[in-house]
């Protein structure tokens, strides 16, 4: 394979910190981590000997053999695979905004360049922001300048190594928002480089943006209309 995903994982909160050693073993260096909590009941957490919910979920950007390295470390080292202690999942990317984004974070890994997308013919994308904390309205005001309608705001901290200073300019550790905005298809690309030109790295807000195809959607009727 040699696509490129987003990898997500969500393990319980107790193994934040292995997990992180685990992405830094195989050079993933933009990883952005949020908390959260989980909705499995009293009698699951019983059936698994689980005392809490309390979850980690972290984010990063893989190619296709990177992740086969990561998923066997992540069952040997973690034992991922046992139920109740987390799982791993990737979601293709489309596209993202710019070279210097991109060389940032793919890191080094094995990429051949393929066509845009993995998922054809979808209609929707969701651009996934990531900005310094406090600059989602910046984010979203040159987004409407292009259509684009609301977007969700997440909480978020990044890992801190020194390689986003060097290709970026600006330190992952620092607090971070990620805005979700789910636009059409051929809105995509006005969407991004109005962030990029009015919120990207040159900005106060410092965002990098890419985006994922969506399959299917619901709730999004005025705009099917439009």
């Amino acid at each position: 394979m040699s696509e490129i995903y987003m990898l997500m994982t969500i393990t319980k909160r107790t193994m934040g910190r292995r997990l992180l050693a685990c992405y830094e073993r195989n050079r993933l260096s933009a990883v952005l981590c949020t908390l959260a909590r989980g909705t499995a009941t009293s009698e699951i957490l019983d059936c698994f000997g689980l005392e809490v919910t309390e979850k980690t979920v972290m984010m990063t950007v893989v190619s296709g053999e990177t992740w086969e390295n990561v998923k066997r470390d992540l069952e040997e080292q973690l034992q991922i695979d046992v139920p109740g202690t987390g799982i791993a999942f990737l979601v293709p990317l489309s596209s993202v905004g710019g070279k210097k984004v991109f060389q940032f974070l793919m890191d080094g890994q094995k990429y051949e360049k393929e066509e845009e997308s993995v998922m054809k013919n979808t209609k929707y994308e969701l651009i996934v922001v990531i900005a310094n904390q406090g600059y989602s309205e910046e984010v979203m005001d040159a987004a409407r300048t292009q259509g684009a309608g609301g977007g969700t705001v997440i909480h978020a901290k990044g890992t801190g190594l020194e390689k986003a200073e060097k290709f970026l300019g600006v330190s992952i550790a620092d607090e971070k928002e990620m805005i979700f905005i789910v636009a059409k298809s051929e809105m995509k690309n006005g969407i991004m480089r109005a962030i990029m030109e009015n919120a990207g790295l040159e900005s106060r807000a410092k965002s990098v943006v890419f985006s994922i195809p969506v399959s299917d959607t619901a709730g999004l009727r005025l705009q099917e209309i439009q």
